[in-house]
């Protein structure tokens, strides 16, 4: 009689390194492949599936948040900076777009691009002094500048002012805007996921754990630092330019702090060190406080209720969770 005992499906899986792996078949190929797979197909269907334009109009915003919460990750696990910046990345991105647009003639999926790069070349000039601090120092001066970027554009009435900058285009149709946001953020998002495991993301590791060793091996922290603060604040200004064309409007709310305090919720809910993670927890948080919206300032409360549950119930994230159960999936085979 023929024998047979449980085994985990990843077991005939030779790893050999992070991203490397020796397969023996066509199903140890589809057992690496599905989970991405699932993301990515999940991702492009997003648009078809929600039920109105109202809620096509949020998976837009999910996908500018993911891209905040992707940037903070990134900084955050792999570098050790945790920034509170994101609203930062938010208001440059955005008002370069909009003034790209109003006033020079540039048509959005033109002006986007250029402020993403622009907009991240400012911020890592504006974080640059910043960047010898580390923990909660960091922390508390990145969170200033959006702070200050609003008191500056009130006080000297600049960039429009209070009433921000009116007549910024919109993107062609419906959806460009859906689809541009999304590709935009499965490109970070593997994007960084490849960057972390090259030789650069070696060394932005070793500076989070060791900088003295990264010293003495005669290489610059502070241009490495820098380095991965351009790509972080590129992300967050690719979604305030994407943000003013969606909205057709530029102001001081994009230097709000809901963009600071979102994504890290999303990262905790998700799972830091992940990648994945944080837009996972996007997708989660963001819709939910637009059901919460109808409760006005009381949604707070069942915000913070949701953020604590996850706290205490699932602390490592959801994707971490999620990663454990697969990895132990078992199949039946011959002895």
């Amino acid at each position: 009689m023929e024998q047979r005992r449980k085994e985990r499906i990843d077991r005939g899986i030779k790893v050999r390194a992070d991203g490397l792996y020796a397969l023996m078949s066509w199903r140890e190929l589809g057992y690496l492949i599905l989970p991405r797979m699932v993301l990515i197909v999940g991702m492009l269907i997003l648009p078809f599936v929600m039920p109105s334009m109202y809620w096509q109009r949020v998976i837009s915003i999910v996908c500018i948040y993911a891209l905040l919460a992707v940037s903070f990750d990134f900084l955050a696990h792999f570098v050790g900076l945790v920034s509170l910046g994101g609203a930062l990345f938010i208001g440059v991105g955005g008002y370069l777009s909009a003034i790209m647009n109003t006033s020079f003639g540039f048509p959005p999926l033109l002006a986007i691009p250029i402020a993403t790069i622009a907009g991240a070349a400012i911020c890592t000039l504006l974080l640059f002094p910043c960047l010898r601090l580390r923990g909660v120092y960091f922390a508390i001066v990145s969170l200033m500048y959006p702070l200050a970027m609003t008191r500056v554009i009130e006080a000297l009435d600049i960039l429009g002012g209070t009433d921000g900058i009116m007549g910024v285009d919109s993107f062609p149709n419906r959806w460009i805007e859906q689809y541009f946001v999304i590709l935009m953020v499965l490109l970070f998002l593997f994007g960084a996921r490849r960057l972390v495991n090259m030789d650069l993301g070696l060394v932005l590791r070793a500076v989070k754990d060791n900088d003295q060793a990264v010293r003495a091996s005669g290489m610059s922290i502070t241009f490495y630092k820098a380095v991965a603060v351009f790509i972080s604040s590129a992300m967050g200004c690719l979604g305030g330019a994407c943000l003013v064309h969606i909205y057709m409007w530029s102001g001081m709310s994009l230097f709000a702090l809901d963009f600071s305090i979102l994504p890290i919720a999303a990262t905790v809910i998700g799972g830091a060190g992940t990648i994945v993670g944080p837009v996972l927890g996007c997708l989660i948080l963001v819709p939910v406080s637009e059901l919460l919206r109808e409760f006005g300032t009381l949604r707070i409360v069942f915000y913070s209720v949701i953020l604590v549950a996850f706290i205490v119930f699932r602390s490592e994230g959801i994707m971490v969770y999620g990663q454990r159960k697969y990895h132990q999936i078992e199949r039946w085979v011959k002895v």
